[in-house]
């Protein structure tokens, strides 16, 4: 049986709130003949906290695959210069700790850049395969907060670097999106053994989900819910979300109330406009996965809301919204997303940080239940047939067994 180390920071665990991808990535691994171990921190991204021993006895309980939990710094905040430093402390730790041991292949996440190059490095020394997963992209995913000529460019590139150290050392590259896969071409590098493996959900757990909670959700028959599930924080433009409630309550529309799923930095900032501006806005707060899929079922469109300057591509959220089998708004400027949303006929485009323009997809959508049918129908044909991960994650496995022969 083939060992298969998989190294990243931010992975969440059963229980957990956070992005859970690379745990069940792990887990699939294993179901799929790999002798797999998960080496992280032993610090949360997502809760800011350190896990407790019963936090890990609890979770090496719930994986099917042994879990190694590796010390890092504490931070505050996502754009932290004690977060690098953190990160810092995880790569030499993690450096030391693989040193000690042995494995067929290792599988690891950019972000961190650091550290997955720290990972390739002990590969290439050992002589194994090495796969980079690229699941968001730094440092561009920083100059959202930090955005100065010259300045950011010496200040980023630390993770300039490090990326490129990674690309270079890998000899597979799985990204969750195709411009994603393309990253290592900006650098020189030319991998072919490259696929696009999309974050997507388990849509049996999802639909699990909805089954449980849907008795739960009580929403009033005459309301038009325009639903949002994610972070609040800065790459999501849930101002203009908002204020576009309001819009459409000042033309007639009293009926659209905006659902929030989900918790953030900004949430107190976002909270104000709905304050400010007397929209019909729901805060639902953070959910369980479960909770969260039912709510996006009871809804009659969903919004994939970003910013202008938003450096994602086919975001985690996707998946779940697909799943739900409702319209989708998406205002993110993605050109692989944007001709996506098109080609497939599940949703519309609209140009970001724009009121009226996104009041006007919703009101489109709101007169129109025949249009909604048919990228409700659609919606869900892709979930079925690209997202659902015990089907896309195949490709993995694939790339795995191509690489240990």
């Amino acid at each position: 049986m083939k060992r298969i180390a998989v190294v990243a920071d931010d992975i969440a665990m059963p229980g957990e709130k956070g992005l859970s991808r690379l745990h069940y990535l792990a887990e699939f691994l294993t179901d799929n003949g790999f002798d797999v171990e998960i080496v992280t921190a032993d610090f949360q991204h997502w809760e800011k906290r350190y896990r407790t021993e019963e936090d890990k006895k609890r979770i090496r309980e719930q994986t099917k695959c042994k879990v190694t939990f590796l010390h890092e710094g504490a931070y505050t905040k996502n754009i932290d210069p004690k977060r690098i430093l953190s990160y810092r402390t995880l790569a030499k730790n993690t450096k030391a700790y693989l040193e000690k041991n042995e494995y067929d292949l290792v599988y690891a996440l950019i972000p961190d850049n650091h550290l997955c190059a720290v990972a390739g490095k002990y590969a290439k020394s050992r002589g194994i395969p090495f796969i980079v997963d690229v699941e968001d992209l730094w440092p561009e995913a920083m100059r959202m907060v930090l955005d100065v000529p010259v300045l950011s460019d010496v200040l980023f590139s630390y993770f300039t670097v490090n990326a490129k150290k990674a690309y270079r050392l890998a000899d597979g590259i799985v990204g969750s999106s195709d411009e994603y896969r393309d990253e290592p071409k900006k650098y020189g590098v030319n991998n072919p053994n490259s696929v696009t493996v999309y974050v997507g959900n388990d849509l049996k757990r999802f639909d699990a989900g909805v089954r449980a909670h849907a008795d739960e959700i009580d929403k009033p028959e005459n309301e038009f819910w325009v639903t949002y599930a994610g972070t609040l924080g800065t790459s999501y433009d849930i101002h203009t979300l908002v204020k576009a409630g309001k819009a459409l309550a000042d033309r007639g529309h009293k009926n659209v109330r905006i659902v929030l799923l989900g918790d953030g930095p900004l949430r107190q900032a976002f909270e104000q406009t709905a304050k400010e501006t007397g929209a019909s806005v729901t805060f639902a707060g953070y959910l369980p996965y479960e909770k969260m899929a039912a709510y996006l079922t009871k809804s009659d469109v969903t919004v994939n809301s970003l910013v202008a300057k938003a450096s994602q591509s086919i975001v985690s959220k996707i998946g779940d919204y697909l799943a739900a089998a409702k319209p989708m708004i998406n205002t993110g400027l993605n050109r692989e997303f944007r001709e996506k949303v098109e080609a497939d006929g599940f949703g519309v485009n609209v140009v970001p940080e724009d009121v009226n323009a996104l009041a006007d997809a919703i009101e489109l959508l709101l007169k129109d239940p025949e249009k909604r049918a048919v990228m409700s129908k659609n919606a869900r044909e892709i979930a079925v047939t690209q997202f659902d991960r015990p089907v896309s994650y195949l490709q993995i496995v694939r790339l795995c067994e191509k690489l240990l022969k």
